[in-house]
């Protein structure tokens, strides 16, 4: 899932106003990698909420995880 897309694109848009300038534009590059942050701490809990208390997958994450990433065999 694409996430911090907007925040992206403002932070691009400044760069580009701005002669790829870091300093004029701190804002936008802080709201960028806050954005990062919060996204991927939400999808740590959420690898971690999907693992029981054994450390075992439910059915429904296995046969996503087959799907995609097929583990194709060719017989002659």
């Amino acid at each position: 899932e694409a996430t911090c897309i907007t925040e992206m694109s403002v932070m691009m848009a400044c760069w580009k106003q701005n002669d790829f300038n870091d300093a004029a534009c701190a804002e936008e590059i802080r709201v960028f990698y806050d954005c990062v942050a919060k996204a991927e701490k939400e999808r740590r809990n959420q690898n971690e909420d999907t693992l029981s208390s054994k450390g075992n997958l439910p059915s429904s994450k296995v046969n996503k995880l087959l799907r995609r990433f097929p583990q194709i065999t060719y017989y002659i």
